[in-house]
């Protein structure tokens, strides 16, 4: 089904832009991000910016944000179209995180047609790729992108978590993930010709981004099952898929969202980091917040300023576990202290705007065992350097 219904009659005339941020004293915004937010709203035929608790600085538009306008602006979705954040339930007989770890299968790996022909995880797609598109396909990607084991910690609201088939101590899968180069390819033949301007041919771009955001949710579903697969489970449906970049015509206006998931009456993973619990919460944003929340913790450092304080206060050994007593799968350093928690804000400062704010309600919170972002280098080396940095300790 598509995502969008095409207007009906003329586009309301624009007016000038509203600019509302949905977020406490309390919490962090940087200047920059609000900066963001004004140089948006400026845009022809802006009409409202909903900026989130969790908003932050991107290359030219807020992440964090969610922005209607009677003109669609494709840079204001970017590159990641279809990115988005899955949930599913798996069984698993015991889950020792330092056992599990170990048994992740490399996600940097894509899924060839012809070559892992046999692999199960094949089962859960239906019909045709979308765009025929088989880069890196059932793979996760870098930066803030993850495949995450974990428990339902907290349950808040016990009828809605019912509701899912979720309860304290159940297992999920959260899969953070887009649609990889699909979407870059599809933003840079639109920005290669037009810039930072609005689409030429809307009808074109949303068809090739209908089919990224399809494409994403896919993706999601092969590594939800490569890594089912691989931990002894079955793989399962997913009880929520949200995607957080994404554009759709909603009265008679083009709603982009970049960084902010859908907030009509959705049920949504907001991450948090992977030493912190992820909140699941049903989602009910009105008009002023463009139908839209939150998607994350939303970061307080740059990646630069995170990798410079995080190599002065933290070793490589002590970032792969976290204050909540999980593992973290990550071959690259750089990336260890990027992807830091004190790098991102509080995801509870994050929650509690939106209650405040009357958003969402808090249903359950997961809790981390296993975060995968890239695969671990050859065990027989990692065991080396452990016992090198014990000895150098020693010394």
């Amino acid at each position: 089904m598509s995502l969008h219904a095409s207007p009906s009659g003329p586009l309301p005339p624009s007016a000038p832009a509203t600019v509302t941020v949905f977020a406490s004293p309390e919490s962090w915004i940087e200047s920059d991000a609000l900066r963001e937010c004004q140089q948006v709203a400026a845009l022809d035929g802006m009409i409202h910016v909903a900026g989130m608790p969790d908003l932050h600085p991107g290359k030219g538009a807020p992440i964090g944000a969610a922005m209607s306008s009677t003109v669609l602006y494709p840079f204001l979705v970017g590159s990641d179209i279809g990115c988005g954040i899955a949930v599913f339930p798996i069984k698993l007989k015991r889950a020792v995180p330092e056992k599990l770890a170990t048994r992740f299968p490399d996600l940097d790996q894509p899924l060839d047609p012809e070559r892992d022909a046999d692999d199960p995880a094949w089962a859960v797609v239906a019909g045709e790729i979308p765009a025929g598109h088989l880069d890196g396909l059932g793979t996760v990607g870098r930066g803030n992108h993850f495949v995450e084991l974990a428990r339902v910690g907290t349950v808040f609201e016990p009828d809605h978590a019912a509701r899912l088939g979720l309860a304290t101590g159940d297992l999920v899968l959260v899969v953070h993930s887009g649609s990889r180069g699909l979407g870059e390819r599809i933003l840079r033949a639109h920005t290669e010709v037009h810039g930072a301007g609005p689409a030429a041919d809307v009808a074109a771009y949303l068809t090739s981004h209908d089919e990224a955001v399809r494409w994403g949710s896919l993706n999601r579903r092969l590594l939800a099952a490569r890594v089912a697969h691989a931990l002894g489970a079955e793989p399962t449906e997913p009880v929520v898929d949200e995607c957080h970049n994404l554009v759709e015509i909603r009265d008679g206006r083009y709603l982009h969202r970049k960084g902010a998931a859908p907030g009509d009456g959705r049920d949504v993973l907001i991450a948090g980091t992977r030493g912190t619990p992820s909140y699941l919460v049903a989602a009910h944003a009105g008009p002023e917040a463009n139908h839209s929340v939150a998607h994350g913790a939303g970061r307080k450092m740059s990646r630069a300023d995170a990798l410079r304080r995080g190599r002065a206060k933290h070793t490589v050994e002590e970032l792969r576990r976290t204050p909540v007593g999980s593992v973290v799968v990550c071959g690259e350093r750089q990336l260890l202290f990027e992807e830091a928690p004190s790098a991102y804000k509080r995801i509870e400062r994050v929650v509690a705007d939106l209650v405040e704010h009357d958003l969402a309600t808090p249903v359950a919170t997961t809790i981390p065992l296993v975060t995968y972002k890239t695969p671990e280098p050859d065990p027989a080396a990692r065991s080396d350097r452990r016992a090198g940095h014990r000895g150098r300790r020693r010394g």
